[in-house]
């Protein structure tokens, strides 16, 4: 076996398992066993379980960073130091979110991977994401930050935040939602048309107006 069909294999596979069953519940020998390579493979391409894991991650990250980038000098040029507007921010992150794994038709696991980079305890692939890939995402912040402005800095963190747990849910659950539109509504729905969906509800949740502040007294007992 040629060492460029060892190492895809070993990828393909971990991916698939990582996101199936979790990074510390899957083992370097699950991966040999459904792989059919041996344990010398898997150390020689990657030296270690948490290289695999950021390897894993590389195939879909390094392909959209390019696109990303890329997409936003697309954005400034076209509004050459205007405030480029939310709704087209996000629409050129989902773009670009979607070409990459249609490439390799695996958009579900991309994103059980990237809830499960931070729902699980894996500091290392934190840091090795912000390493290799913050700049664009710091980029797309600030562009947020300006299309935004009437946001203070904390709120608008965690909207960010809520907006990527809503994509990852919807997306990484294609399936199911897929199932279920189809059997309960008479719809099919494809990947777009479901982006087309999602993106009024995201720019509604990043505008909505601020909470209420939570008071600091107790309700009294009754």
């Amino acid at each position: 076996m040629a060492q460029t069909d060892t190492v895809t294999r070993i990828l393909d596979t971990a991916e698939v398992l990582f996101a199936e069953r979790g990074f510390a519940e899957t083992s370097l020998r699950n991966i040999t066993s459904k792989a059919k390579v041996n344990l010398a493979a898997v150390n020689y391409h990657f030296g270690s379980k948490k290289s695999l894991i950021q390897a894993v991650f590389a195939r879909y990250l390094d392909p959209f960073t390019e696109r990303f980038h890329a997409a936003l000098d697309e954005l400034e040029a076209k509004y050459q130091g205007e405030v480029i507007p939310l709704e087209e921010l996000l629409e050129t992150m989902a773009r670009s979110v979607l070409e990459v794994p249609a490439e390799r038709n695996s958009l579900k696991v991309f994103m059980k991977l990237l809830g499960l980079a931070y729902s699980q305890a894996q500091g290392h692939l934190r840091r090795y994401i912000q390493e290799h890939y913050g700049s664009v995402f710091t980029r797309f912040a600030a562009l947020v930050r300006q299309a935004t402005p009437d946001l203070p800095d904390a709120e608008r963190f965690w909207r960010l935040h809520f907006m990527l747990g809503t994509v990852i849910f919807t997306l990484s659950g294609l399936d199911a939602l897929r199932d279920i539109a189809e059997k309960d509504y008479g719809e099919h729905v494809s990947v777009r048309e479901l982006i087309r969906r999602l993106r009024p509800v995201v720019v509604a949740g990043m505008n909505a107006p601020l909470p209420e502040p939570v008071g600091d007294a107790l309700p009294a007992a009754g």
